[in-house]
């Protein structure tokens, strides 16, 4: 039962309460459950998928993909060649589906620098989320936090290089309900 004239009944679950709730009527636990519904939509779809047994939305959303597994084997690409201020040569790679970037990589030719292994680290984590955000922009991908952490540790190259740094610190956060929401 709802109220949405009482400040003092949840307007979800219309459980009453002592104090007046807040502007938006949801008691402490409706809040939570509305705060996952906006910072957690792909859990969201599933359970409605799994508790209604059809979508939560009509046919008509794009195309998604899981993963870069599901790109087709060969894409259209182009090359670019580009000059830093340090006069080093960088080959620059764009990887197309349908005219749209999906992925990027960037070369060198430059091997006189001592912290190579460092700047190629760094290089390669920029190139992999970029590309896990065009692929989400572009292709629908879903973007997570668990693939944001998969491509910064697939990008160290040596321990304690600043993406293995990233990875360390940022994993803290991946907190038990973010793993568990895989699941469902």
């Amino acid at each position: 039962m709802k109220s949405e004239n009482n400040p003092s009944t949840c307007a979800i679950c219309g459980q009453k309460s002592d104090h007046p709730l807040p502007q938006d009527g949801l008691c402490p636990a409706c809040e939570a459950l509305a705060r996952a519904v906006q910072e957690q939509p792909e859990t969201v779809r599933r359970l409605w998928l799994r508790c209604r047994n059809e979508p939560i939305l009509p046919a008509a959303t794009p195309r998604s993909i899981e993963s870069e597994a599901e790109l087709p084997e060969v894409l259209d690409g182009k090359r670019y060649r580009a000059i830093d201020r340090d006069r080093n040569k960088w080959y620059l790679s764009v990887s197309e589906v349908n005219g749209k970037p999906v992925e990027v990589f960037a070369s060198t030719a430059f091997d006189r620098d001592h912290e190579l292994q460092s700047r190629i680290s760094n290089l390669t984590t920029i190139t992999r989320l970029i590309s896990l955000i065009l692929r989400h922009i572009f292709l629908g991908e879903t973007l997570t936090f668990d693939k944001c952490l998969k491509q910064i540790q697939r990008s160290s190259r040596q321990k304690n290089d600043l993406p293995d740094m990233l990875y360390g610190v940022l994993s803290r956060y991946n907190t038990p309900a973010q793993t568990t929401e895989k699941q469902l």
